[in-house]
């Protein structure tokens, strides 16, 4: 890979996505490519950065995301957050969710659907009957492929292992090689392909987001936008839960409140002063 190739490619993928390839991660972006090289037939990457510019481009970008982008995930990985979503956050939501109010759970880098699984299965822990309210889990990921898996819902045996045996049980059945999730607890939750980057297309607002060990692929300007749009996106008294290597930054930082490990409640916002 060439120099030029390299920028064009790092060009595209920062353009796309607010990631950042630093000439570091060249020997990483050849390695991921290397499979779309071989399914597409082309001899070079001097004949991808062409197929990037032509009429399969738009179509290719994505596939160029879904290449380059880290699928790191576990059932309840850094547990505090599940915790606390279930023994803080969520029961006097759920008590308003019982009175007829609308709840909002967002998985906002999903890849294969351990992160959401675990916010489902924390939320019938605590409210058996979500189902029968206005509840629902969206989880979103830039990469189709991770979507597709989520919204399957297999899992190895090992993968499930984190979820211990009663909750296997509960929430699971066997399925050749591993596990289904039950339909109980897919009826909560919805699945869908999101470029954080790009414009989001709901306008209601999130009680909850996780979104963990993402931005910390973001440069500083994309990543404080993350966090503002966040701020926006939850409503007053909501929970964000961010990576363990992540702090939230730049202009949305006075708009929440740090309530434990990387984790955050979003504040009221201010009463414009009367004149």
């Amino acid at each position: 890979m060439t120099d030029a190739q390299f920028r064009k490619i790092a060009a595209i993928v920062h353009q796309d996505s607010g990631i950042i390839l630093s000439e570091s991660k060249r020997s990483l972006l050849m390695a991921r490519l290397n499979r779309r090289l071989r399914v597409l037939a082309l001899p070079d990457y001097g004949a991808y950065c062409d197929r990037l510019d032509s009429g399969d481009g738009p179509e290719e970008r994505r596939h160029l995301l879904s290449a380059i982008t880290t699928n790191v995930t576990a059932f309840f990985r850094e547990g505090h957050h599940f915790q606390s979503l279930g023994q803080d956050v969520l029961p006097a939501m759920i008590t308003q969710a019982r009175a007829g109010r609308r709840l909002r759970l967002w998985s906002a880098a999903s890849s294969s659907g351990e992160e959401p699984y675990s916010m489902a299965m924390t939320l019938l822990d605590a409210f058996p009957d979500a189902a029968n309210h206005d509840t629902l889990i969206l989880a979103t990921d830039i990469d189709p492929e991770m979507v597709e898996r989520s919204r399957r819902g297999h899992f190895s045996a090992e993968a499930v292992t984190p979820v211990g045996a009663p909750r296997v049980k509960r929430y699971f059945q066997p399925q050749g090689d591993g596990y289904d999730a039950k339909t109980d607890l897919k009826r909560v939750m919805r699945f869908g392909e999101l470029n954080l980057h790009d414009d989001w297309p709901f306008s209601g607002k999130f009680d909850v987001i996780f979104c963990r060990n993402t931005a910390i692929y973001f440069d500083s300007a994309a990543r404080q936008r993350l966090w503002s749009r966040f701020a926006a996106a939850l409503n007053e008294g909501g929970a964000l839960f961010i990576g363990h290597s992540e702090r939230l930054d730049g202009p949305a930082a006075a708009l929440f409140q740090a309530t434990g490990t990387t984790q955050y409640r979003r504040n009221a916002t201010p009463a414009p002063a009367r004149t």
